[in-house]
């Protein structure tokens, strides 16, 4: 038997040992509270008690009524669902990453419900499977011509500028991806998972070594951007922010890539790095998650997004990252 299908009958063999009925009643109730709490905190109406619903205590509540026929990915992304937007309630299937697809003998789609039309012959479509997957990142490289996007369980593709497929990589055993962007200067593509920093040689031949994995990371990564400068040296800076309200500085060297490997260390395809081997400014700029960060060359600022609702935009210079001020 397969790991994967391992996993899926421990999924229901400890399904069957719950009262589903009683306990979807629960975890149903526990969601219409959560948007009760986050409509008053909208609209400034909500006064903080004992009986508010944060993360820690939907993932323990969700943990208790389902227990491991849940798994953590799924229920991070199902709280962020209802956080981000309270009015388009998630289907309690989407708990266990599952969704409803089309059934057998359901007509061929036409080409208005393709994803993306590249020719009479030749078409980007999306696969109807039983765990959805779906892009948490989308990015044009002007100088290069480039497309390249990075799906939710760590697929990374680079188009060309035609959307002509170039290569891809499935980035096996981390945790879902939250951001991607590129990096001008190193010539890699980064990405953010939860607790690591991938980055990643488009352009490497091998079939394995050909990136590198920055980690552990003590948050919750939720974003990445680039931040650009004029200089041509061999190194990137990139912003990221986290589930804490914290926004980071981190400066990457081709150096790194040989100083600062963990002997023996690996993931998947790529060689590990230990995150504290770097100096990584951060300040906390909300008191929430940070969805978006972004760096602005015109204004030489840094932007932060955040579901913060007292602090939701932060416009700053990025050496305020540094001081302590």
């Amino acid at each position: 038997m397969s790991g994967k299908k391992g996993r899926d009958k421990e999924g229901c063999f400890a399904l069957e040992s719950i009262d589903f009925k009683n306990a979807l009643e629960q975890f149903q109730n526990l969601v219409e509270k959560m948007i009760i709490q986050k409509t008053k905190e909208s609209s400034g109406l909500y006064t903080k008690d004992d009986d508010e619903i944060n993360y820690e205590k939907f993932y323990k509540t969700t943990r208790t009524l389902f227990g491991s026929a849940v798994k953590d990915q799924d229920i991070q992304a199902f709280f962020r669902k209802i956080i981000s937007n309270p009015d388009e309630r998630p289907e309690w299937l989407e708990i266990f990453g599952c969704f409803s697809g089309e059934s057998v003998g359901m007509p061929t789609p036409s080409k208005e419900n393709m994803v993306l039309l590249v020719s009479e012959k030749q078409q980007i479509s999306h696969s109807v499977v039983k765990r959805k997957d779906v892009l948490k990142g989308i990015l044009k490289v002007p100088l290069l011509n480039l497309t390249v996007t990075a799906s939710q369980k760590g697929l990374i593709t680079v188009f060309s500028e035609k959307m002509k497929f170039l290569t891809s990589i499935n980035i096996e055993d981390t945790a879902w991806i939250t951001g991607c962007d590129f990096l001008p200067n190193l010539k890699y593509i980064v990405a953010v998972t939860e607790s690591t920093v991938i980055l990643w040689d488009y352009k490497s031949k091998e079939s394995e070594g050909n990136g590198f994995v920055i980690k552990p990371m003590k948050n919750c990564l939720l974003c990445v951007s680039t931040v650009t400068m004029e200089d041509n040296l061999p190194r990137d800076t990139i912003l990221l922010g986290d589930d804490k309200g914290y926004v980071y500085l981190l400066t990457i060297t081709t150096d790194d890539f040989i100083m600062k490997q963990t002997k023996g260390g690996k993931v998947s395809q790529f060689k590990v790095m230990d995150a504290e081997s770097f100096d990584m400014p951060r300040r906390k700029l909300h008191d929430d998650w940070v969805g978006k960060v972004k760096y602005f060359p015109a204004l030489k600022r840094f932007g932060s997004c955040s579901t913060d609702g007292i602090n939701s935009f932060v416009l700053d210079d990025i050496k305020r990252l540094e001081d302590h001020l």
